[in-house]
């Protein structure tokens, strides 16, 4: 089996790269929610994640070729900072649309801004601060060969 799977027949697993940035579409499962069906405040974390990570990974950024040192020194991507603003509640069955788009790239920092959206209302926005480091915890600068490819 090969080290990274292909998305072969599934082009949009990874969601689209956009005008705006990036859209991934999300469907609530029961999973995501909580007791009564809303969609549990966590669940939003993790879908913005999957933004995040499916954006740079479509741009042509591994988090293994990262972790494995490819463009020099191993490194990992961290969120530093986040802030979220919840606006209206999504339940069960829904049908979202996760987008993800770079703010500002500057040293060691990435800032993205995401929203979550049901068709045209917006639920929930965050702007994310996220750092390079490495193994031992300290910031390094993003690698040129990144920083190349993620300003547009």
């Amino acid at each position: 089996m090969p080290e990274h799977r292909n998305e072969g027949d599934w082009p949009d697993l990874a969601g689209r790269l956009t005008d705006y940035g990036h859209q991934q579409m999300i469907r609530i499962y029961y999973e995501d929610t909580d007791f009564s069906g809303i969609v549990y405040h966590a669940s939003y974390l993790r879908f913005i994640e999957r933004g995040r990570s499916d954006y740079i990974r479509l741009l042509g950024v591994q988090h293994s070729a990262l972790d494995s040192g490819e463009n020099g020194e191993r490194l990992a991507l961290a969120v530093r900072h986040m802030d979220i603003n919840y606006l209206r509640s999504a339940h069960i069955d829904d049908i979202l649309k996760v987008e993800t788009r770079i703010n500002t790239i500057k040293g060691a920092r990435m800032i993205l801004d995401q929203q979550i959206l049901r068709g045209e209302e917006v639920l929930f926005t965050a702007q994310v601060t996220v750092v390079a480091i490495t193994r031992e915890g300290k910031p390094r600068r993003l690698p040129e060969k990144m920083r190349k490819i993620l300003i547009l």
